[in-house]
């Protein structure tokens, strides 16, 4: 099973669980456990390869896929006897929860999506076939660090630029070259759940610097009823890093706003 911890509320309280992003962890949720907390259980969940979800059997694996991914977050919520929750994601970790709440929408009580990826435009692409020519000729750390810098780009995004940097230092190159993979394949999944409204309450958190993936999720609530956007200003993707306070008033005024 997964790595997990929690942080109860109170016994009846809803629950709210956390996915980091690809190179990330649980760790990059400090900053948002004690204001969740005092309104809802939190559940902070590594993936496969990530944090402290580090076994052997992953190593059997040349690729991974977003359903087996899904089905591990969800056999963690089965343990702990959740039936359904609210769901917080960040990077990579969004596409995680859209697809978990694809296959099984009664887990999901809303979404909030920071730092959404539903589209890679032009430079994503031409960056992501980049990195599949060299990923097994350039140590992965290298790789790592130039992605950083093209998402996150300007000095103010200095601090999620480098927790993400050094988390990815935890990783293994096999585990990297595994998610690198499930990440150049996606373009077909990200394309039905930009067609297909989820029918979900969700609340997308986007940085105005995050200018690889703000146009794209501009464009899916105006097309989704079930969607909003709020834009922080002077913040990259990393939205619940660089503007923490933000990022949680937002967030938390969204969930008990049902």
């Amino acid at each position: 099973m997964l790595h997990y911890t929690t942080h109860l509320s109170t016994p009846d309280a809803e629950w709210v669980t956390f996915i980091h992003g690809a190179g990330g962890s649980s760790g990059i949720w400090f900053k948002q456990i004690r204001a969740f907390q005092k309104h809802f259980n939190v559940l902070l969940i590594d993936l496969r390869g990530h944090g402290k979800s580090k076994k052997p059997i992953y190593e059997q694996f040349k690729h991974y896929q977003f359903d087996n991914i899904g089905n591990e977050v969800i056999e963690v919520l089965n343990h702990l006897q959740i039936k359904s929750s609210h769901w917080v994601g960040i990077s990579l970790g969004t596409i995680v929860i859209r697809e978990i709440t694809e296959r099984f929408p009664e887990r999901t009580l809303t979404m909030i999506m920071g730092g959404a990826i539903m589209k890679l435009n032009l430079r994503g692409q031409v960056l992501m076939r980049l990195g599949s020519m060299l990923k097994s000729i350039v140590p992965y750390l290298v790789l790592y660090r130039f992605f950083a810098h093209i998402i996150m780009p300007k000095k103010s995004h200095r601090e999620s630029r480098n927790l993400f940097i050094n988390e990815a230092k935890k990783l293994y190159q096999q585990e990297f070259k595994r998610w690198f993979t499930l990440v150049a394949e996606i373009n077909p999944l990200l394309k039905y759940f930009r067609f297909k409204d989820s029918g979900i309450r969700t609340l997308y958190i986007m940085g105005a610097e995050d200018h690889m993936f703000l146009p794209s999720i501009s464009k899916i609530v105006q097309d989704h009823a079930s969607s909003r956007l709020v834009i922080i200003p002077s913040c990259g993707h990393v939205v619940n890093v660089e503007q923490p306070y933000r990022f949680n008033e937002i967030a938390v005024d969204f969930l008990k706003d049902r």
